[in-house]
């Protein structure tokens, strides 16, 4: 599977995006900024419970952990990983606390008659259409809450992972089934074949579009000409320009522009590469897995 990515911090201590990708699928996370006071929900903040979820969603979507057993659907997946995230936190964590350490999902794989995929808040995954702007799925209900933004923060707790409200990953396994879900089939490319590409952007990047007014096909045409680096750099040049924001100048941003395996034995043993040099134990999440034709292969500032 080919695979281009960057990522770069914003104005916290840390980044806490995350992305990887294994064998025929792909996902980005974005953590979400901790609330003051968010210490009393767990001890090990928001960057460990991206990073641990992280290895978990990988390791049931390479199915390492099974001995080969058949890999569980992306909502499976994700569910299975958030319990699993839970139990890691032991005393003095309070999953259930409104504050708990939360984060976005975006993620890709390769399925019978096309391509799988899950979104779960502000992260979005593109698609390509022929001739068009691609096709954008993003979960937009943090957008749709009462009253309209700036959100008091006691609505957004009152909000989030329940009905009505927002869905965030991290400490609900619910929260999974609540994901913007489907499979998309492959579109034609020029040539006629399959067209197997896709993108995944955290919010830190999607700001092109939903802040600062770009197209989405000038978006895509960036990463499909230039790379995921020179879309990050197209973002904070933006940033540098525009007035003061309510929020954050600069956030974390992560762009994963990747190509799926096709189907037959050459497709088959990509995915088999891919999934070995993926390790879920592997603490640099977002890797080049093949020689790509992508105009970068990766960086990422922690």
């Amino acid at each position: 599977m080919d695979i281009a990515w960057a990522s770069r911090p914003g104005e916290g201590a840390f980044n806490e995006d995350v992305a990887a990708s294994g064998g025929g699928w792909a996902f980005v996370l974005d953590g979400a900024t901790a609330p003051p006071g968010a210490e009393e929900a767990c001890r090990h903040g928001v960057r460990w419970t991206v990073r641990r979820l992280a290895a978990e969603f990988a390791a049931l979507l390479d199915g390492s952990r099974d001995g080969g057993a058949p890999r569980p659907p992306l909502v499976s997946a994700l569910e299975e990983a958030t319990v699993r995230t839970r139990a890691a936190h032991g005393p003095g964590c309070d999953p259930d606390h409104p504050d708990a350490p939360a984060t976005t999902v975006a993620a890709v794989r390769a399925a019978p008659g096309g391509l799988e995929y899950l979104v779960l808040a502000d992260s979005a995954v593109l698609l390509p259409v022929p001739g068009g702007p691609p096709e954008v799925i993003t979960d937009d209900r943090l957008d749709r809450l009462p009253g309209g933004r700036p959100y008091a923060p006691a609505l957004v707790r009152a909000m989030r992972n329940a009905p009505g409200g927002f869905w965030v990953a991290g400490s609900r396994p619910e929260a999974a089934r609540e994901a913007l879900t489907g499979v998309r089939p492959f579109p034609a490319a020029p040539d006629g074949s399959p067209d197997h590409r896709f993108a995944l952007l955290t919010d830190g990047c999607t700001r092109l579009a939903e802040r600062f007014g770009h197209g989405w096909d000038q978006v895509w045409k960036c990463l499909e000409d230039e790379g995921p680096e020179a879309l990050i750099s197209w973002v904070r040049g933006e940033e540098a320009r525009a007035a003061p924001p309510r929020g954050k100048r600069h956030d974390d941003a992560t762009a994963l522009l990747g190509r799926l395996p096709g189907p037959g034995p050459a497709g088959a043993a990509a995915q088999a590469r891919s999934a070995s040099l993926l390790r879920p134990e592997a603490t640099s999440w977002a890797r080049s897995t093949t020689a790509s034709p992508f105009s970068s292969t990766g960086s990422s500032s922690p």
